[in-house]
């Protein structure tokens, strides 16, 4: 047995060196469908799938309005919160890292409350986590060590009891997490204790609780209801925005941290799924084509004595061996694969958790292999289903294999066809919302400008928390190619934040709360944003004048319908207020598609606190985008010895993750897709080309007869234009069937939109007519005195 195996194979290796097209075809298709797969189903298996770094993570969840819980309403309630086990809070709290001499380092960090960590269950390589009490304020600074970080402070064992120098504050260090946790986010570094304030109304904080025993995720809505109640009889709500006893809720921990990038995940698997399929129907495709090619040899071999088993095993021996060279490329696909999927997909942090599992690689290499074998077993049986070696013989000579063959091709295209129609539809879907998303007017001039976001040292000054922004923004506003440049501590289009309760003088309490962000001179220069009415802010407003503000549109029409606002005294931080001086065009100051937000803004010199985080915008022309960038970032290492780079970065980029997971992944899709027309066109050249190798002789009568050229051309491309319009029929449904995956993708179009589904059918047609073309033409050309002389 193991003989014939051996010789099988040889002669497989032989005929398919002799057919190096077909070889390198089949080879590629199941490569990129095996490869591309295996890289894509990592990436989606060990972010949606994979353990979190909590324990028993199913009874660990995320409280409702994440990042906008006050410190006094987490107070308030602890530790007497109904239906949880434990319950913690956190807030974005990224430190600057001080060594003597050295320039600031910024550390990606969080400040937790002292039951957080324990929480999630996961023990520390170094001592401990955070003792009660060690999160209020007045209590001694201490802090709790990722493992990188630990590492890049030289891997110390006896750094516990050492002091820290995080956020100009001296921070003991009590522990070090293991490798391989993190919390919230995979980029966190460092857990510092919150100084925790009773009487802290700031909503900064985000509650994560594990459920009791006895109780489930999916019915703790008693629980947050009496959680609701308590908060109802001891805090005010005035504003129904900010009312937390509305619509209590829990969301699982996995379901917090992946729901933004599973819709683009799951988009993306399910087209390289399809792509998979498609690349094993035209492999399958091509080995029915060889049969067909083959039937002469074949059926001489069989007149030599080769039984039917014998000859199904030489199929099989040749579509193992082309399915083991495939995956020998394919891997060279899955990591290549892997390694730019990490960077197209909108993965965020998370795409470091992202690893390459070559077990799924493994399985949809078998998985490809045992189709083409499988193929290659109904092709031999069907050659020889039923006949006399005469009948074989006869048939080879004048038509290839009988016309179950010619079907069986005939349903793999049509199939590819309509998984392609399902690709193009799915990606025409994408195209039009992204086209959507970019075509909203942000209210700021996105190119040309280059943004750097820093922060300074907690333990600064107010005063000098300013001065160092005016010095620093000196040095870059110095830099060739700046025409202007200016600080905030929000930007537009990077969600909702910072929002201030409003007063106006003169009429009763509003109970209203507006966008608040605080500006330099130059901000609405710098941004593009456009003054409509008064003036802007000038070097006049400064510490010691009178408070000023500048509104947006949407604050004036809610606020100041048919009335002029200029001159107008709005209160935020004492009765003094802040006289409007200004209105300025809307921008996009919480999301892209959320629309006009009212917003105020004041001149940060004339506050009198300042935030350690502060973004700068420099305008530029957007030629110098690059250069100045870098430019940038080298001058605040070098002059900005007060601020740390957090990240630097542009507002064409800032726009773009505004538009969202649909904008990343529509390239891809959109690559996919094209790959996919790719391998159809390729299916039906082949199944075409069959077609014609098959009916040669009747291609050559018909032209000795008076059949025309055009004619015969027109007959066979309207075969492949027919299959293609079969499939296209199919993939519609499919298509209506699928399109629900995509719907959290969608903006300003129907998952069913017909113009998308009408499209993807149309370029399917013409790929399917242009393939059929070359094989037609070559019929058209058939030798009529040939064919006779066969005849």
């Amino acid at each position: 047995m193991f003989e014939s195996w051996i010789m099988d194979v040889r002669y497989a290796v032989r005929h398919l060196l002799r057919r190096p097209l077909y070889a390198g075809l089949a080879i590629a298709t199941l490569a990129l469908g095996a490869g591309g797969m295996a890289s894509v189903f990592s990436i989606s298996d060990s972010i949606l799938r994979d353990p979190l770094p909590i324990a028993s993570e199913d009874e660990v969840g995320v409280l409702w309005f994440g990042g906008s819980w006050r410190e006094q309403e987490f107070l308030g309630l602890r530790p007497g919160f109904a239906g949880f086990r434990q319950m913690g809070a956190y807030r974005p709290d990224d430190v600057t890292l001080e060594f003597a001499g050295q320039p600031l380092r910024l550390i990606p960090g969080v400040a937790v409350s002292s039951e957080l960590l324990e929480l999630l269950g996961t023990p520390t390589f170094l001592g401990r986590t955070f003792r009660t009490g060690e999160d209020l304020v007045g209590a001694e600074p201490v802090t709790v060590l990722s493992y990188s970080l630990w590492q890049d402070l030289g891997s110390d064992p006896g750094i516990l009891g050492k002091p820290l120098q995080l956020g100009g504050i001296a921070r003991t260090v009590v522990g070090v997490m293991p490798q391989g946790f993190w919390f919230p986010s995979p980029t966190t570094r460092v857990w510092t204790a919150a100084q925790m304030n009773p009487d802290n109304r700031s909503g900064r904080y985000t509650l994560v609780g594990r459920i009791a025993e006895g109780h489930s995720m999916a019915h703790m809505d008693g629980p947050l209801r009496a959680l609701a109640n308590r908060l109802a009889a001891r805090f005010q709500y005035p504003d129904p925005q900010w009312d937390k006893t509305r619509n209590p809720a829990i969301r699982p921990a996995r379901e917090f941290f992946v729901a933004n990038v599973k819709p683009a995940l799951l988009a993306t698997l399910a087209a390289m799924a399809l792509i998979l399929l498609i690349a094993c129907a035209n492999v399958a495709a091509l080995v029915l084509g060889q049969i067909d090619a083959r039937a002469n040899d074949i059926s001489v071999r069989a007149a030599l004595g080769a039984t039917r088993q014998r000859l199904i095993q030489q199929l099989v021996a040749e579509s193992l061996l082309l399915g083991a060279v495939a995956g020998v490329i394919g891997a060279a696909v899955a990591v290549a694969g892997f390694k730019i999927l990490l960077v197209s997909l909108p993965l965020g942090a998370l795409g470091e958790t992202a690893r390459l599992d070559w077990g799924v690689f493994s399985a949809s290499m078998i998985a490809a292999i045992a189709g083409a074998a499988l193929v290659a077993l109904v092709g031999g049986t069907a050659l020889w289903r039923g006949g006399s070696l005469q009948s074989v013989l006869a048939t080879a000579r004048t038509a290839g294999v009988d016309a179950r063959g010619g079907r069986l091709e005939n349903m793999l295209v049509v199939g590819q066809m309509a998984l392609a129609v399902v690709l193009a539809a799915g990606a025409g879907l994408l195209v039009r919302s992204v086209v959507n998303l970019r075509a909203i007017n942000p209210g700021i001039e996105i190119d040309g400008a280059v943004v750097i976001d820093t922060t300074m040292p907690a333990l600064l000054s107010m005063n000098e928390r300013r001065v160092a922004v005016d010095a620093v923004l000196s040095e870059l506003q110095a830099l060739p190619g700046v025409q202007a440049a200016a600080a905030t501590q929000r930007l537009p289009l990077r969600s909702s934040g910072d929002n201030w309760g409003l007063n106006i003088r003169g009429r009763s309490e509003l109970n209203a709360t507006t966008a608040f962000r605080m500006v330099t001179h130059d901000y609405f220069a710098t941004t593009g944003m456009k003054i409509l009415g008064g003036r802007g802010f000038t070097p006049a407003d400064r510490a010691g004048t009178e408070r000023v503000t500048v509104v947006n549109e949407a604050l004036v029409a809610r606020f100041f319908p048919n009335q002029d606002p200029i001159g107008q005294v709005l209160r935020t931080l004492d009765e003094k207020g802040e006289r409007i001086v200004g209105v300025v065009s809307n921008a996009a100051e919480a999301t892209l598609v959320e629309g006009a937000v009212p917003a105020r803004f004041v001149v940060y010199q004339q506050m009198p606190f300042v935030y350690t985080q502060v973004s700068l915008v420099l305008r530029t022309d957007p030629g110098n985008v690059a250069s100045l960038v870098k430019a940038a970032r080298a001058t605040i290492e070098r002059k900005g010895q007060q601020l740390a780079v957090q990240e630097t970065s542009t507002l064409r980029h800032i726009f773009d993750m505004a538009v969202g997971p649909v904008g990343q992944v529509v390239t891809l899709v959109a690559v996919l897709t094209a790959l996919a027309l790719v391998l159809g066109a390729v299916g039906v050249y082949g199944v075409i080309s069959h077609f014609v190798q098959r009916r040669s002789r009747e291609f050559g009568i018909r032209l000795a007869l008076g059949q025309s050229p055009g004619g015969i051309v027109r007959q066979i491309v309207a075969r492949g234009a027919a299959l293609v319009a079969i499939g296209g029929a199919v993939g519609i449904i499919a298509a209506v069937l699928a399109a629900r995956l995509l719907t959290s993708l969608l903006y300003g179009v129907e998952a069913t939109d017909p113009m998308s589904m009408a499209g993807a059918v149309a370029v399917l047609l013409i790929v399917g007519m242009l393939a059929a073309l070359l094989p037609a033409r070559r019929a058209s050309l058939t030798d009529p005195a040939s064919a006779l002389r066969e005849s």
